[in-house]
């Protein structure tokens, strides 16, 4: 398999002929969440249904466990100061892991009501921490715990830690799931990934404008076939590289698809590593996967 498929010129800078697609971990469940620690070289990344965070050494190519009981996390980053931020499907809460390794819970409630089961997370310039809600992770006990909604909807949030307000920035999704902002801050990108489990709904990813902490003029940005759009990363060139059915599918900032890099199996999320973060780490259904790319991810992981 060619460790990359050029659906348009514009692609072939961002690929390099001499890579290949590598295999570095396998036997997980649903993998998911890679966030990279430049100061420890290494990366974590969530097994969700196995109720793990992993960490793999960049150096050594080991892989142990991070977290044992992580409460069936998803979504993982790090905010401006090096934490680690979590989004807990169980717990159905965000948190923060501070230095000396204890929990600090960022978000479990909106209005008195429980968060669904927050999915995937980033962290603004300013410290603000946004996130998505989906039911994913109270659907079914594999995920997390069956329950129902409390809010009755899926929304996406952010919590601001200067002063513990959280507040709503887009309700209109059936499904959000990853979120990256681009390069410049001026606009935030939003999964919505309802065709899983219902066929009609969306399958694409928004773009919507970002000024004083608010959000504006949501557009439809591109579809994504096969499969959904799940997490994603943003490059040096506002390029989005986002999670498919067939691999990653690299996404111009005008949504045009450019480019592919094929993955024997589904997609779930990707992010940037590597000493110059050119290192695609990239999250299959069962193995955690890495290949070296010609750009940069936009924002230090």
């Amino acid at each position: 398999m060619e460790p990359f498929q050029t659906l348009d010129k514009r692609f072939a800078p961002y690929t390099i002929p001499i890579v290949f697609l590598e295999k570095l971990h396998t036997g997980l469940r649903w993998a998911e969440g890679p966030v990279y620690f430049a100061d420890q070289r290494c990366l974590l990344f969530s097994d969700l249904p196995n109720n793990r965070i992993l960490r793999f050494d960049e150096q050594t190519s080991q892989v142990t466990v991070f977290r044992a009981d992580s409460d069936f996390s998803n979504g993982n980053t790090r905010d401006r100061l090096g934490r680690l931020i979590t989004c807990e499907h169980r717990g159905r809460r965000v948190t923060r892991t501070e230095y000396d390794g204890s929990i600090t819970v960022l978000a479990e409630r909106y209005e008195g009501k429980r968060l669904n089961s927050p999915n995937d997370v980033v962290v603004k310039s300013d410290g603000t921490v946004w996130f998505t809600d989906p039911t994913y992770g109270i659907s079914a006990a594999y995920e997390g715990g069956k329950a129902e909604s409390e809010i009755g909807s899926c929304n996406v949030y952010c919590f601001d830690p200067r002063d513990g307000s959280l507040r709503t920035v887009v309700d209109d999704f059936r499904r959000p799931n990853g979120l990256a902002f681009s390069p410049d801050e001026e606009l935030l990108y939003i999964a919505d990934s309802g065709f899983w489990p219902n066929p009609d709904w969306p399958h694409h990813i928004r773009a919507f404008k970002v000024a004083d902490g608010k959000l504006s003029k949501g557009r439809v940005l591109a579809d994504i076939s096969p499969g959904i759009p799940d997490g994603f990363r943003v490059d040096i060139d506002g390029n989005i590289w986002t999670s498919a059915g067939d691999g990653v599918h690299c996404i111009t900032p005008n949504g045009d698809l450019i480019g592919k890099i094929p993955v024997p199996e589904k997609v779930a999320n990707v992010c940037f590593g590597g000493p110059t973060r050119d290192r695609l780490y990239i999250c299959g259904h069962t193995s955690l996967y890495a290949i070296h790319v010609n750009t940069r991810g936009a924002q230090a992981p």
